[in-house]
């Protein structure tokens, strides 16, 4: 006889055609093991499966995607991730649209003030929107708090002449690099930045991250050198996202509305750590999501906590036209991330933050 919770998961499998049986956890004697995670899910819920197949369907691409260690669909039971950084931890704070020395000086000033720990800070108008000083001084800060200071590259489709992009069915085309010559741009902005010292850059093209990749392990640029990857890119499913990580990507921001059991799927194909939003800008979704960041934590892990600001002007590419307007979303993506830390310490006061200066931090080099 099945119990209670396995027939309203069997009712739950059947009313949403979906066949992911690995979500029932049984009493059965037989065990029978599931290759995601670890798990193993009761003999007789199995049959139960093979039955439903026919009428459910759509079961042949799921064990090849299970043959190949992908799982066959969302994982729907939130299995707890057991990866972690290096350091042991699950979860670090990154505060994005750090645009410039002083955005990031007031960042720290606010973390200090609050008394919280961050371990990223990212920057949206590129490498090329900085002088060479601004630049030093960034990494200067950066190294001396023991963070990572990420720099997006500069030229991108948007702010080119591209056509398509202003189209309303374009803007996906946006931060990608249009033709070779934005690649060439793009990775001279790459090396510009980390001869100045920065250990860090965003990428949001496929093509561009494969050439960083190769060019770090040809020695052309340095072999500690993460590569974030944009929002932008927009990979949203385990397989898209493996590749990704499989062409040199350090760190994958996921698009900014995946569910809990997206999310773990997609942990559960890959060990590179996300960076998830638990507040969006506007311009991507403006999702507001702090309860929510526990059980991120928990099954996405390990993942940077990252702060967008929800209400908030778009200021890219920054200068200093708009710096004040910048440092003043900055200062208050710190007060929202010291909201989300209440939430955290609260629902997940176990969960281990990451410490600062870790060894596979970007931190600039001065």
């Amino acid at each position: 006889m099945f119990t209670y919770r396995q027939n309203r998961i069997a009712e739950v499998l059947i009313n949403s055609e979906r066949l992911s049986l690995h979500i029932v956890k049984g009493r059965a004697e037989a065990q029978a093991p599931f290759p995601i995670c670890g798990k193993s899910v009761p003999f007789g819920i199995l049959q139960f499966g093979n039955r439903l197949r026919k009428r459910i369907g759509m079961q042949k691409v799921r064990d090849f995607l299970l043959n190949k260690n992908y799982p066959p669909g969302e994982l729907y039971d939130l299995p707890s991730s057991e990866k972690r950084f290096p350091d042991g931890a699950q979860y670090r704070i990154e505060i994005p649209s750090t645009e410039g020395p002083r955005a990031l000086a007031a960042v720290l000033e606010e973390a200090d003030r609050l008394g919280l720990a961050i371990h990223r800070v990212s920057q949206g108008s590129g490498i090329w929107m900085l002088t060479d000083t601004e630049i030093r001084e960034m990494c200067e800060l950066g190294a001396a708090a023991g963070i990572e200071v990420s720099l997006f590259v500069g030229p991108r489709a948007a702010w080119g002449t591209s056509a398509q992009v202003r189209a309303s069915a374009g803007k996906n085309l946006g931060a990608r690099l249009r033709g070779m010559d934005e690649v060439v741009y793009a990775t001279e902005d790459v090396i510009r930045g980390c001869e100045l010292g920065l250990r860090s850059v965003l990428v949001a093209d496929e093509g561009q991250l494969w050439l960083v990749n190769e060019m770090k392990k040809a020695g052309e640029l340095p072999a500690d050198l993460v590569v974030k990857i944009s929002v932008q890119m927009g990979a949203a499913n385990p397989i898209s996202v493996k590749l990704l990580e499989d062409l040199g990507a350090g760190t994958y921001n996921t698009p900014t509305d995946l569910t809990l059991p997206q999310l773990a799927a997609i942990r559960a194909a890959i060990d590179i750590p996300l960076d998830v939003y638990v507040e969006a800008p506007d311009d991507f979704g403006g999702f507001v999501r702090h309860y929510e960041a526990p059980e991120m934590i928990r099954v996405a892990a390990p993942m940077y906590v990252k702060l967008g600001l929800r209400n908030a002007a778009n200021i890219y590419p920054s200068g200093l036209h708009i710096e004040a307007l910048a440092i003043k979303q900055s200062r208050e993506r710190v007060h929202r991330t010291a909201l989300m830390m209440g939430i955290i310490e609260r629902y997940a006061g176990d969960a281990v933050m990451g410490a600062l200066g870790a060894a596979d931090l970007g931190i600039p080099v001065v």
